[in-house]
């Protein structure tokens, strides 16, 4: 479908609504398989896994990964990825992918931190030094953190450089504001992601004649009301296959579900709504109960790599693996898992790898961590089928009030 941002090969299908939330299950369907919804994507940020293979990452569950355009840009480059037969070919990965457009990372990487201050959870800057050069009308400008070399990234290019990479799910370019500025500076920063996000499209229609890829608009606007409502109705206009929900959203958890709730009220209520870069496990029940599809965060396995491994109904979501408490212990990690780690290791086991600094004991819980996101979107899904969210996520969440309703 030349000049149209939306293929007869993909499509979203609501199959049912909650009847007293926003929550929804859904079947995305992709040129490389389906992702029931709701979903969550794992970041596979340099096109793998950390620890991980994508046999594994099958055998957890996993439907869809997504990398990272920035980090694969700089390296090995998207001409490589391409020649290589794209993403899905180069990692063996043989599902749906996406990739986002890189905005993201130009901002984090330039203000000197990666999600925190974004989140509002950091003073900007962080103690690193910057690689952002200027954000303007034709691009962003950076430096590449591998080499120094001076790149500039523009809407065209961002989608030049994800048709190569060849993920079925691309993003528009746009500027990610952090929490600390003003409205003022949120409001010129949206128009501009706009303006981009036009730009994004025509360029995408240009070179998607054969309907393999369809794009996602972001909705910015920052923790303002009104410039959310404006950013998700120009999402809503244009011809955006699906949504994202993007930029600040807020210092607090509360504050993250009010702006988040912002943006859903004004979105395109047919589309599929993926929430970026959100991942935790009480942040998936309060995404779900607004309506989100999707969820993406490098969490399950980056705290996997510091010993940290989901639990169901475990205070704080997880137990820390490290803790000498765990030394003589002959469970698995979480005995309501079926994972291959929970199977064949115990805690005290894994305990004994992570102090020895051995790769294993953080390969098995990444594998499990998987797994246990995997199982909770099953478990939500089939929630939403039966009207027992508020019941999931008692069981998930260990401080939620028994009389507490999903939110």
């Amino acid at each position: 479908m030349r000049g149209s941002a939306v293929s007869t090969e993909f499509s979203f299908e609501v199959l049912q609504r909650s009847d007293d939330s926003a929550a929804r299950r859904g079947r995305l369907t992709t040129p490389h398989g389906v992702v029931q919804t709701p979903a969550f994507i794992f970041c596979a940020t340099k096109a793998a896994i950390k620890g991980v293979t994508m046999a594994q990452m099958r055998d957890a569950g996993a439907e869809i990964v997504l990398s990272n355009t920035y980090h694969l840009m700089i390296q090995p480059g998207a001409d490589v990825v391409e020649a290589l037969g794209g993403l899905q070919s180069m990692t063996g990965w043989n599902g749906p992918m996406l990739t986002d457009s890189g905005g993201f990372q130009i901002f984090s990487m330039g203000h000197g931190s990666i999600a925190d201050e974004i989140k509002g959870r950091r003073s900007p800057n962080g103690g690193r030094a910057t690689t952002l050069l200027k954000i303007e009308e034709s691009g962003a400008t950076f430096r590449s953190y591998l080499d120094g070399r001076k790149l500039t990234l523009t809407p065209e290019e961002s989608v030049r450089i994800q048709r190569k990479l060849g993920a079925d799910l691309v993003v528009q370019l746009d500027e990610c504001t952090p929490f600390h500025v003003d409205r003022d500076y949120t409001r010129k920063s949206m128009l501009l992601s706009q303006r981009w996000g036009d730009r994004s499209l025509a360029e995408f229609a240009r070179l998607n004649d054969d309907g393999r890829q369809a794009m996602y608009g972001i909705v910015q606007g920052g923790t303002f009301e009104d410039l959310r409502r404006d950013s998700a109705s120009w999402t809503r206009d244009r011809d955006f296959f699906g949504t994202a929900v993007g930029g600040t959203l807020g210092g607090s958890k509360a504050q993250m579900e009010d702006v988040v709730g912002m943006a859903m009220a004004h979105v395109h209520p047919d589309r599929p709504v993926h929430l970026l870069g959100i991942g935790g496990i009480r942040d998936i029940f309060m995404g779900v109960a607004l309506g989100i599809d999707t969820f993406d965060c490098v969490s399950p396995t980056r705290i996997a790599r510091h010993g940290w491994a989901l639990v169901e109904g475990a205070p704080g979501e997880r137990i820390n693996l490290r803790n000498a408490g765990f030394k003589t212990d002959t469970g698995p990690l979480d005995p309501r898992c079926a994972c291959y780690a929970c199977k064949t290791a115990s805690r005290g086991y894994v305990h004994h790898l992570l102090k020895a600094g051995e790769m294993l004991g953080a390969q098995l819980v990444s594998i499990h961590n998987v797994a246990t996101m995997t199982r909770l979107l099953r478990e939500v899904r089939a929630a939403i089928e039966t009207g027992t969210l508020a019941d999931a996520r008692r069981r998930w969440v260990a401080d939620e009030p028994a009389s507490e309703e999903a939110a």
